[in-house]
């Protein structure tokens, strides 16, 4: 069956951010460490930015209008993570400012690091 959620992500992959189109750029086709992303995935009640089920990682890339959901945001971290996955989270100023940082970032979580 498919996921409810998934017309809505499908939509939100033709409206990315700039700092998520960047992103993207780093990590779709499997240039990044040769692993396989997806973006605006659905898991459970929540759509990921950025997703490697490989490595059970998952980026999210957040704009300034998180800053009135953190405890929101918090929680749904806490669940991401509690069915096992690691959720790193960007700032879009950090992205566009520096994205090979965040890639460093990302290659030292992947690694184990």
């Amino acid at each position: 069956m498919p996921h409810a959620l998934l017309p809505f992500a499908k939509r939100m992959r033709h409206t990315s951010t700039e700092a998520e189109a960047r992103l993207w750029w780093h990590l779709r086709a499997a240039r990044f460490r040769g692993l396989k992303f997806k973006r605006q995935q659905p898991i459970g009640d929540y759509i990921v930015d950025f997703i490697c089920f490989e490595r059970k990682l998952i980026v999210e890339v957040d704009g300034s209008q998180h800053l009135d959901t953190i405890e929101r945001d918090d929680a749904r971290s806490a669940w991401l993570e509690s069915v096992g996955f690691t959720v790193l989270r960007f700032w879009n100023d950090d992205v566009l400012r520096d994205s090979g940082c965040v890639v460093q970032e990302i290659a030292r979580v992947v690694e184990g690091g």
